[in-house]
C-alpha cells in the first residue's frame, strides 16, 4: 500500500472513531482504539459535529416545509440532535451540574458524577440548556440561518475539546477521559482550525471572533472549576464543555443572524 493510501486510510479511520465517539451512528472503526488512537482522532471531532448540525438543520427544514411554526421546528431540531448523539453531551452536562453542585468533597463529587440518577442541579442545567438553544433557534427562524448556526455551533463546540483534554489532566486514573489519552498537538491544531473555519464561513469573521472569545472564556472557566473541585476533567466535564460552547455559539448566531429567506 502506498504512503498516500495509508494516510487516507488513517484519515477515514479517525473520522469513524470521532463519529462513533460523539454519535450513535454504527461507524466504529476497525482501527485499534488503544495506544492513543482516540486522542489522535480528536482532530475529527468538529467534522463529526458538522454532521450532527446538518442532521438538525435537515429536521428543521422538513418541519418548516410541513408547515410547522419555528417554535415547533426548533423543538424537533433539538430532539434530532439529541437522538443522533444519544444525548451524550446532555448527560455529561447534567452529571457535571449534579457533581460540582451537590458534593462537598472531591470524592463525593466524582461519586455523584458516576451515578446514573439525575438530581436537581442536573435537571435545572438541562432545562437551561434546551431552553437557551430553543430560544436561539426560534429567534433565528429562517431555515438557512438555522443551518448556518447549527453547523457553526456543533463544529466549534467540539473543536475545543482536544485542547481542553490536552491542557486539563484527567481527574481519575480510569474512566473515559483517562482511557482516551492526551491529544497530540497536531490533532489540537487541526481541530481548532476546522472549528474556526466553520465559525468564519457560517457567521462571518467578526462574529466568529466574538464566538472564539466567548468559547475561550467558557473553556477557561470550566477548566478552573474542574481542577479546583475534582482535580481535572472527566468525560462528563467534556460533555458540559460541549454544551456550554454550543449554547454560546447559538446565542451569538441569534444575536447577529436575521430571520427571513
Amino acid at each position: 500500500m502506498t504512503p498516500r493510501a495509508d494516510i487516507l486510510k488513517d484519515v477515514v479511520a479517525d473520522l469513524r472513531i470521532a463519529a462513533s465517539f460523539v454519535t450513535i451512528m454504527p461507524v466504529a472503526s476497525s482501527k485499534p482504539s488503544g495506544d492513543g488512537a482516540i486522542a489522535r482522532a480528536t482532530w475529527a471531532l468538529p467534522v463529526a459535529g458538522l454532521l450532527v448540525g446538518l442532521a438538525g438543520a435537515l429536521a428543521y427544514k422538513i418541519a418548516i416545509r410541513l408547515g410547522l411554526a419555528p417554535n415547533l421546528a426548533a423543538l424537533l431540531t433539538l430532539a434530532t440532535t439529541a437522538l443522533v448523539t444519544g444525548a451524550l453531551h446532555e448527560d455529561g452536562l447534567a452529571d457535571t451540574a449534579d457533581g460540582l453542585g451537590g458534593g462537598y468533597t472531591r470524592e463525593r463529587k466524582l461519586e455523584i458524577m458516576r451515578d446514573s440518577r439525575i438530581g436537581t442541579y442536573g435537571v435545572c442545567a438541562l432545562i437551561l440548556s434546551f431552553g437557551l438553544r430553543w430560544s436561539a433557534l426560534v429567534a433565528i427562524a429562517s431555515p438557512w440561518g438555522v443551518m448556518l448556526a447549527l453547523i457553526a455551533a456543533h463544529a466549534a463546540s467540539r473543536a475545543g475539546v482536544p485542547a481542553f483534554m490536552s491542557l486539563v489532566p484527567p481527574a481519575r486514573r480510569d474512566g473515559l477521559a483517562a482511557s482516551a489519552g492526551t491529544p497530540p498537538g497536531r490533532s489540537v491544531a487541526i481541530a481548532f482550525a476546522v472549528g474556526t473555519l466553520a465559525l468564519a464561513l457560517a457567521l462571518g469573521p467578526a462574529k466568529a471572533l466574538v464566538g472564539l472569545v466567548l468559547l475561550s472564556i467558557a473553556g477557561l472557566t470550566l477548566a478552573r472549576l474542574a481542577i479546583r473541585q475534582i482535580g481535572g476533567q472527566t468525560g462528563d466535564i467534556l460533555g458540559a464543555f460541549e454544551q456550554a460552547c454550543e449554547i454560546l455559539i447559538l446565542l451569538v448566531a441569534a444575536a447577529f443572524l436575521h430571520a427571513g429567506g
